[in-house]
This record gives structure tokens, C-alpha cells and sequence, in this order.
């Protein structure tokens, strides 16, 4: 394989970007999958989410109370637009960066794998007593309709879905890394 080809055989001359980006809803094992993955592949892993909470110097909770969300969509964006250009990483984005058009357009060149998750595997994975601002209230309820709204969205950018419903986290890295072929 040359050096600046793809873990994916997709022509890649002096192309950038992660060996694989993560999506999916809250509780469907992005940042548990990517870290990993990243071990399984010798990369380093990327979460926007953490990125945004050390740019922003506070959890995202606290963003959403302090500026709203508009704000922390900003900061989401800027974070995804910067680790998208990062090489050799594998990258979890935040559930809801997918509503962005800009960044979904963003993710057609990338290796998008989407971690479908049913509302009551997500409720339990999530919890009750969550620090995600738009799960306050009812968390199954929240997580049914945001699943609703965001599953064509994760389904447009993704190249492969994975099932994660009653599957142990290495048992889906295991199915990535050989999707990754």
C-alpha cells in the first residue's frame, strides 16, 4: 500500500482525513468503538466533542446553558472541519453533527460508518441521569424522536452500517476493521 493511500483501497493521492469517522445517536458506542479501533489499527482517536469542550474550556452541558446551542454548533463545526483534515486518525463525531448540510457534504469523501442503535438498547447505554442537554426530561422519549429525525441523515453519509443491539464493543470494532478490509 503506498504511504498516502487509504485503509479503505480508495484512491487517496495527497488526499487528508481520518482512516474512519463514527456516527450515530447518544448511546450507540461512538467514542467506546473509536477508542478501540484506533487500538486495533495503531491510530490515534479523535472525538469532537472533547475537542469542543477543550476549545470552549467546559463541558458541552455547560455550553448549551451558558451560550445555547447555536454556539455550541459553532464550536462543533470548527472542530469537525479540523479533524476531517487530520490523517490517520479514527474519529467519533457528536450525534447531532450530521444536521449540519456543510458538514454532511463535508463527510461524502470520508469513510462514514453509522452505529444504528435501537431507543431501548441507546436508553439503557445513556442512562437516566445523563449530562446531554438534549436528553433532559424523558431520555427514552428524547432519544426516539432525536433517533427519528437523525437516522436518514446518519443512513446519507454512512458507507456501512453496523447493528450494535446486543453486541459486545469488540465484537463491532472487529466487524469495522474488517469492513475497513
Amino acid at each position: 500500500m503506498q504511504a498516502d493511500a487509504r485503509p479503505d483501497g480508495a484512491a487517496a493521492a495527497g488526499s487528508v482525513g481520518p482512516v474512519v469517522v463514527l456516527v450515530g445517536p447518544p448511546g450507540s458506542g461512538k467514542s467506546t468503538i473509536a477508542k478501540l479501533l484506533a487500538a486495533k489499527l495503531g491510530k490515534q482517536h479523535r472525538d469532537t466533542d472533547t475537542d469542543v469542550e477543550n476549545t470552549a474550556g467546559k463541558p458541552i452541558s455547560d455550553i448549551f446553558v451558558d451560550a445555547g446551542e447555536p454556539a455550541f454548533r459553532a464550536l462543533e463545526r470548527a472542530a469537525i472541519v479540523a479533524a476531517l483534515a487530520t490523517n490517520d486518525v479514527v474519529l467519533s463525531l457528536g450525534g447531532g453533527a450530521i444536521m449540519d448540510p456543510d458538514t454532511r457534504a463535508d463527510l461524502a469523501g470520508h469513510n462514514v460508518v453509522y452505529l444504528d442503535v435501537s431507543v431501548g438498547e441507546a436508553s439503557k447505554r445513556v442512562g437516566l441521569g445523563v449530562a446531554r442537554p438534549l436528553l433532559l426530561g424523558n431520555v427514552r422519549t428524547q432519544l426516539k424522536n432525536l433517533m427519528d429525525a437523525r437516522r436518514p441523515l446518519y443512513t446519507e453519509v454512512a458507507k456501512h452500517t453496523v447493528i450494535t443491539d446486543g453486541r459486545t464493543p469488540q465484537e463491532i470494532a472487529a466487524e469495522i476493521v474488517e469492513h475497513l478490509g
